[in-house]
């Protein structure tokens, strides 16, 4: 698996926002990503230093269409936390 799949996209919510000046940031990952294989990959894209990684599964909501119920896609989340001194610039400046 390429590092480029394994990470998605940043989450960028307000919460996300709070948790990256605590040196955490949130990305959406692939489904078939565990730790191991996201802390290589922020390591090896944004060449920082991880010093752990916590993964979440995000269950799909129920959404109402006209008369009909759908769900929404499942995800995966992960919250990379970084050693003293390290940042991400793509979450600055937002």
């Amino acid at each position: 698996m390429d590092f480029n799949d394994v990470i998605i996209k940043p989450v960028l919510s307000e919460k996300s926002t709070s948790l990256a000046e605590m040196r955490k940031y949130v990305f959406r990952v692939s489904k078939k990503a565990n730790k191991k294989i996201v802390k290589r990959a922020i390591k090896e894209i944004f060449n920082v230093e991880p010093v752990s990684v916590n993964i979440i599964n995000v269950r799909g909501h129920r959404k109402r269409v006209r008369y009909n119920y759908g769900f929404t896609p499942s995800w995966k989340k992960a919250i990379v936390t970084l050693k003293e001194g390290d940042k991400i610039e793509l979450f600055e400046g937002q």
